[in-house]
């Protein structure tokens, strides 16, 4: 049997007005013929729009459709009954055909790599928006009812973009502090889940920089029934609604489009951080981040999952990571404040200081690191100083520091990181030399500055040698 069809979408509501206007204007015995004529007409339209976008959207694939085929026979009363599912599942909660082709072109559009779903209800969102992955991306569902992963999976199993999915069962919530708390990022967020949890899912998302830079939430249900007013609504969901998106409304981290899809759908973006008046003067405005001529620098060049660390990093450079960044610097003030500039942009970061001349300091650093994201990618040396004088009347002192800073610290840093770099495989050090170490930038007089970056490159040649066989890549960059 068929399930029974419940007015869903915004057409679908219009027809059940409709065909209760036409039946009240038949039985009213005085509304004239003109009328109900029209009501007909009106019903006949909207009647065969939904079949119409039905017939005119791609067909699902086969596992789609043996999901779609397995959830609506399924008794989902007994289930409940059986006490196998906390909450009474109706079929009519199951993502619609129109509107899982509708997810998995956005994940085609946006490009997505990384995908958050929250809500996996029977997972056919979660193999929707799968589907529109490339062969390397992923999906991450929280889930609450461990039934409706069990229930999934053997259909996950059978299509080839089932490997993609990984279904975590439990407080959403819980899952969400364990990913921001490890620093994931994901390209787009779906949310379909328990509506009062909305507004709680939505900020955590965004104050934790779970969504990178540039990515969409996309929330689902965001209409109730297709009812695209609110203001009379009285049901506690149509209440929490109607508080969600207004709350959405009046965010200005973000913008956003409600498309009335079944019970409508909310495509959520971040807006450019400068756009905001509460960050804008805390923000120093780069091409990094705006992009050249409309195109985002960082989107040719991700780095998704990857850690690195940039010494001296408090004057400025650091603002050009890209990754999960440790913000390193002597000056715990500037280290704090790119930090929060990152964080501000949506990178995951956390400011470290550090004496890179100290051994100890060092090697808390890395271990800091390892500590809070599991390994370090990427080492950047970049930390260096240049005192200035005339050859003869440089004093040790002087020359000493330089060089504490500018090759000790940097062959310091080189071997610290190498360590846990070697031992995984796979490393990238860049260190910061410089053209003073190929040429003398005559009039200025820095004897020990030019002769420490000479140091620099020849350390670097040296261990990239040595290190390229075991996974590890050095450079060193001349400015």
């Amino acid at each position: 049997m068929p399930a029974l069809k419940v007015a869903d979408t915004p057409v679908e509501v219009l027809v059940d007005i409709l065909t209760k206007s036409k039946e009240l204007a038949i039985a009213n015995g005085h509304v004239p013929e003109e009328l109900i004529s029209q009501l007909q007409k009106a019903l006949d339209i909207a009647s065969g729009l939904d079949d119409y976008l039905e017939k005119m959207t791609t067909q699902e694939s086969e596992p789609l459709a043996e999901l779609y085929e397995k959830t609506i026979s399924h008794d989902w009363d007994k289930v409940h009954k059986e006490g196998k599912t906390m909450f009474r599942l109706p079929k009519e909660c199951i993502t619609g055909h129109v509107e899982g082709q509708t997810l998995k072109m956005l994940v085609h559009m946006s490009q997505a790599k990384r995908v958050l779903e929250i809500g996996m209800f029977t997972g056919y969102g979660a193999l929707s928006m799968a589907e529109g992955l490339p062969e390397d991306g992923c999906l991450m569902a929280c889930e609450l009812e461990p039934y409706l992963k069990d229930f999934a999976q053997p259909i996950f199993n059978k299509s080839p973009h089932g490997r993609k999915i990984t279904v975590k069962t439990g407080s959403a919530m819980d899952t969400l502090k364990e990913l921001a708390a490890a620093g994931e990022q994901f390209d787009m967020v779906f949310i379909d889940a328990d509506k009062d949890n909305y507004i709680n899912y939505y900020n955590f998302i965004l104050d934790n920089s779970l969504l990178r830079l540039r990515g969409v939430i996309c929330v689902d249900n965001t209409l109730f029934k297709a009812r695209v007013y609110l203001k009379d609504a009285t049901d506690s969901n149509g209440l929490a609604l109607r508080k969600f998106n207004q709350f959405v409304c009046d965010d200005p981290r973000v913008e956003q489009v409600i498309l009335p899809l079944r019970d409508g759908i909310s495509v959520i973006r971040q807006v450019s951080v400068a756009l905001s008046s509460k960050t804008q003067s805390q923000i120093t405005d780069d091409e990094v981040f705006r992009g050249v001529m409309g195109r985002p620098i960082l989107d040719r060049m991700r780095l998704d999952g990857k850690v690195a660390y940039v010494t001296g990093a408090g004057q400025g450079i650091g603002r050009g990571a890209g990754a999960k960044v440790a913000v390193v610097d002597m000056d715990q003030n500037k280290a704090e404040a790119v930090a929060e500039e990152l964080h501000l942009k949506g990178i995951i970061s956390i400011a470290i200081t550090a004496d890179i001349s100290k051994p100890e300091d060092v090697q808390k650093m890395v271990e800091d690191i390892v500590s809070k994201w599991g390994t370090v990618h990427i080492a950047c040396n970049n930390a260096g100083i240049n005192r200035n004088s005339a050859s003869e009347d440089t004093s040790l002192e002087e020359w000493d520091e330089t060089f504490n800073v500018n090759l000790r610290g940097v062959f310091i840093c080189c071997q610290a990181a190498g360590r846990v770099m070697l031992k995984q495989g796979y490393g990238k050090i860049i260190n910061t030399a410089s053209m003073a170490s190929l040429i003398v930038p005559h009039p200025q007089k820095q004897l020990s500055y030019n002769t420490s970056k000479a140091g620099v490159v020849k350390l670097t040649q040296t261990l990239g040698t040595e290190w390229i066989d075991r996974g590890v890549r050095v450079n060193c960059i001349s400015p």
